[in-house]
């Protein structure tokens, strides 16, 4: 039976006379805040010459909804203030939208500033202007670059190589100029591949290191852009640049790319008060050298550095460079030139050591305390002149507590400095990063305190979004492991792992995961970057390579890797709502579907698989891989679901993008997939696919293969698999484990999901936990499987489990009709032990929060949505929640067992007390 209660009039005419009352004391009932451009704050050189606005509200009242919104765009703050020569006025646009919005003016120039402000009207009345914010241009014009690349075209010191472990020195690159005029503004334009650190009068540019971010350089080469106008000082000035090698020169010959010797691409263009303009640009009249103190860096092996060899003062002015060289003209890099638009790498956090301990041989091993990837800085720690002082890097210990290195394969992960004279120093390595818990120190005469070392933690610049805590102590440490997990793999894009000499951007670890990432990270322009990797990546016949940027060119023409190209498409869509990627890359997805029919499809079925359901939990710990036929999943069983579930995404992108006329042709396929599936595969006495491993069965049930009606029966095999013959613990690997929790949930069965979850014996999450990991582990035996692949820092296997936490255990869920959160579904479920789960999410529109405690029979629960997003509630009648009767309760519905409440923007308090 279906109740619906709506709000008296009263109350209404209440609310409404208080808000009047509210309004007419106050400048404004609603503010808005956060005004982004690109889903940046303030970007410097952006490419796009259609750039999108967000910003998001604030309210202390209930139930805001914008109704309209203007937008102005000028040349100058003085002209935008001013109502003047505006480059686009909107006008007032009727809408709720308030998430990237495109611009629609004059035509944007090459090298411009612009400044902007936007206002709303809600109804709850209109906002001021927001604050103002601006942004500027990159170069849009080849002709627009006067900068050549240049370096040093020879491998001139010892032991130097491009073969096996290649080994090079960093390069150090200087330019000298005057100013002698007061400057109106000074832009940087710099690319070094593979990484550089740029300094104007001896201080850095900025803070990113490893800069510019990854590429398939043959397509695609990156430039950064910065705002140097405060750098510049009178009369004389010096631009430096130190280069390191990074992925450009590869670190080995044998497996990773190799593109050439490091380069640099410089311009650095001044506009002056009097409206004149200079520009310094790279060329042959810059001095270099690789006579320098970094001898050697290699991401796979470490950094090497000799103090001996200092060159006190090159990055400043009147420095004496007469013995360098002077800089060689260097072949331009094969893709083209592109600003990039997602940020750098930065130190994000720093950690403290928890211990140290003397070793035979006058060794010490520093302990972390966590996992981590980045570097170790040195403080104060001395030194004796010319002695080596290394330091080696790992995640674990043997049991006679020295380093356990056999995971790391041919990674030698050695940093090492050597002192110019007796005493004091202070040191980190630029162009290399470790995966570690413990270092290694040796070549000190005595042991040295713990605040000799920081720990530097990096990667990719950005906010992180989202928390988490519940009642169960083995859930709160997992989202711990699994946030130190994915931020260690964001390197540019997307990686598998960041210590051992591999690194690289596999697509199947990212399928799910994606979704679950953003819920801790706003991680969309790394992830609508990681998407272009991938199709630069791609082959002319539309092969799509597992791993992207390319730099091992894997093409398999198989489905379930690929997938997350067109997943992660989704998820940025969904999650956050962009569209621009699927617009972008539509063709050539759909050329991938076709290149897979032509060399895969046979009778419907999709036969080409490479990797199977990747780390499932062998029979024997001492494995790898499972060598039971009964524990595996088919490849074409895999294929073909993952191929049918990619068919239904391209139809709503082909709407998304106006190819409407594709829709028909993905809707027959589908069609004869899943016939075609289900005639080979399912079993319709006992409702099991092909040999009934919960991997076959809930890819069928969750990717929508199952008959209609047969879905309760398909389920309950999962159900029976799991808790007879899995003993209640998972038995998936990558593919499965995408499906497996939010699928028991969906189905009824919310406590084996908690059990999975909760699990403290192998194989799980909690196995890892017990044996003190700190990440999440490759395998689900990881600390007793062949160190040929046990990685302690991979996150493929945490599946759907952080979409499970937030949109099942907290509520916080995107409503299925909804984009970027605008609408909620709210509808936690409550499995049997946990009392208490806390999360909040900062959403597109705004900050989420969702706090409930369930226990002996009490129940309270508080809500925040932000302004301008709406929820749909769903609890249990059986709570005998108390009907709440505030601004903000649209509506009320009891629709069998499930009381529905309706609610707006605001702060709410569910209770049955």
């Amino acid at each position: 039976m279906k109740h619906i209660y709506f709000i008296s009039t009263r109350m209404l005419a209440l609310a409404l006379m208080l808000t009047m009352a509210f309004t007419s004391c106050q400048h404004s009932a609603v503010e808005v805040i956060s005004p982004k451009v690109e889903m940046q704050e303030n970007p410097v050189g952006l490419e796009t010459t259609t750039p999108r606005f967000s910003w998001q509200m604030a309210s202390k009242m209930q139930d805001i909804q914008q109704v309209s919104y203007r937008i102005r765009v000028a040349r100058s703050e003085k002209e935008l203030k001013n109502e003047t020569n505006l480059v686009w006025d909107s006008g007032e646009v009727s809408g709720d939208e308030s998430v990237l919005i495109p611009y629609e003016g004059a035509t944007l120039a090459s090298r411009g500033v612009y400044y902007w402000r936007v206002k709303v009207n809600t109804n709850q009345g209109e906002s001021n202007w927001s604050k103002t914010g601006h942004w500027s241009m990159a170069l849009l014009n080849e002709s627009d670059w006067k900068a050549q690349w240049i370096g040093e075209d020879a491998m001139s010191n010892p032991g130097e190589t491009d073969q096996g472990n290649t080994r090079l020195a960093a390069r150090y690159l200087r330019k000298p100029f005057e100013s002698s005029q007061r400057v109106q503004r000074a832009v940087l334009y710099i690319s070094g591949q593979g990484a550089y650190e740029a300094y104007i009068n001896g201080q850095r540019v900025s803070d990113d290191v490893l800069a510019p971010t990854v590429s398939w350089f043959p397509e695609r080469v990156y430039y950064n852009v910065y705002d140097v106008t405060s750098m510049i000082q009178k009369k004389e000035n010096l631009l430096g640049v130190k280069l390191g090698n990074g992925r450009y020169f590869g670190m080995r010959s044998s497996r990773t790319q190799m593109f050439g010797l490091p380069r640099l691409l410089a311009q650095l263009e001044i506009e002056y008060a009097d409206g004149t303009t200079e520009t310094i640009a790279s060329d042959e009249s810059w001095k270099v050298t690789s006579n320098g103190p970094i001898v050697a860096n290699n991401e796979f092996d470490g950094e090497e550095y000799d103090a001996r060899k200092e060159l006190p003062g090159w990055s400043e002015p009147n420095y004496d460079d007469t013995a360098w060289k002077q800089a060689d003209l260097m072949t331009a890099p094969e893709g083209s030139l592109t600003a990039q638009p997602n940020p750098n790498i930065t130190v994000m956090e720093e950690l403290t050591p928890i211990s140290i301990k003397e070793m035979p041989e006058g060794k010490y091993i520093l302990d972390m305390g966590q996992n981590m990837v980045g570097w170790i800085t040195i403080n104060g720690l001395s030194g004796k002149s010319g002695q080596p002082i290394t330091m080696r890097f790992a995640e674990t210990l043997k049991p006679d507590g020295t380093l356990y290195m056999d995971n790391l394969r041919g990674a030698k992960v050695t940093d090492i400095y050597t002192p110019a004279k007796d005493g004091a120093f202070d040191w980190e390595p630029s162009f290399v990063f470790h995966g570690f818990r413990f270092v290694e120190i040796a070549g000190l005469d005595y042991q040295p305190d713990l605040t000799h070392f920081t720990g530097k933690v990096i990667y990719d610049r950005m906010e992180t979004t989202g928390q988490f805590e519940t009642s169960n102590e083995t859930i709160n440490q997992l989202v711990k492991n699994a946030f130190w997990g994915i931020r260690g793999n964001y390197r540019g894009m997307p990686t598998d792992c960041p210590q051992r000499d591999e690194r690289q951007g596999w697509l199947g670890d990212r399928t799910t995961g994606c979704f679950g990432e953003a819920f801790l990270f706003d991680n969309a322009l790394l992830y609508s970057k990681w998407l272009q990797d991938i199709e630069d990546s791609q082959s002319p016949e539309g092969s799509i390579s597992v791993v992207s940027p390319r730099y091992w060119t894997v093409y398999n023409d198989d489905v379930t890797w690929p997938a997350a190209y067109f997943y992660g498409a989704k998820m940025l869509w969904k999650n956050f709502g962009d569209t621009v990627p699927i617009h972008k890359h539509y063709a050539s997805m759909k050329q991938y579907l076709e290149r897979v029919q032509e060399v895969s499809m046979q009778d419907y079925i999709l036969t080409k698989d490479t990797y199977g359901d990747w780390c499932m939990p062998p029979e024997s710990q001492e494995l790898i891989h499972s060598a039971d036929p009964s524990r595996k999943t088919a490849g074409p069983v895999l294929s073909t679901t993952v191929y049918y579930s990619l068919l239904e995404l391209m139809k709503e992108f082909a709407t998304i993008t106006r190819n409407e006329q594709d829709i028909a042709g993905y809707e027959e396929l589908a069609v004869r997939i899943k016939e075609a599936y289900n005639e080979r595969f399912f079993d319709l006495e006992t409702a099991r696919y092909d040999n009934n491993t919960v991997t076959a069965n809930i890819l069928s049930l969750q990717l929508g293969l199952v008959p209609e009606g047969r879905e309760a029966d398909v389920f309950d095999n999962i159900v029976e698999k799991t808790l007879g013959d899995f003993s209640g613990h998972v038995s998936t690997g990558v593919l499965g484990i995408q499906h497996l929790m939010r699928g028991l949930t969906e189905h009824g069965n919310v406590d084996l999901a908690y059990q999975i979850a909760t699990n403290r014996t192998y194989p799980s999450w909690g196995y890892m936990i017990e044996k003190e990991a700190t990440t999440i582990w490759e395998l689900w035996n990881g600390d007793t499987a062949n160190p040929a692949m046990n990685s302690g820092n991979h996150v493929m296997l945490l599946g759907d489990l952080l979409i499970w936490m937030y949109e099942d255990l907290a509520g916080i869920k995107n409503h299925p009709e909804s984009i970027a959160y605008k609408q909620l579904l709210m509808e936690p479920k409550f499995p049997e032990g946990l009392t208490h789960a806390k999360a909040s999410f900062k959403s597109p529109y705004g900050d989420i929060e969702s706090e409930w405690t369930k226990e002996e029979g009490a129940f309270n629960w508080h809500i925040t949505i932000p302004p301008n997003s709406s929820a749909t509630v769903k609890l249990p009648r059986e709570l005998n929640i108390k009907t709440p009767e505030i601004e903000g309760v649209r509506a009320i519905h009891e629709e069998g067992e499930t009381l529905e409440i309706e609610l707006g923007s605001g702060s709410y308090r569910l209770s049955n007390s």
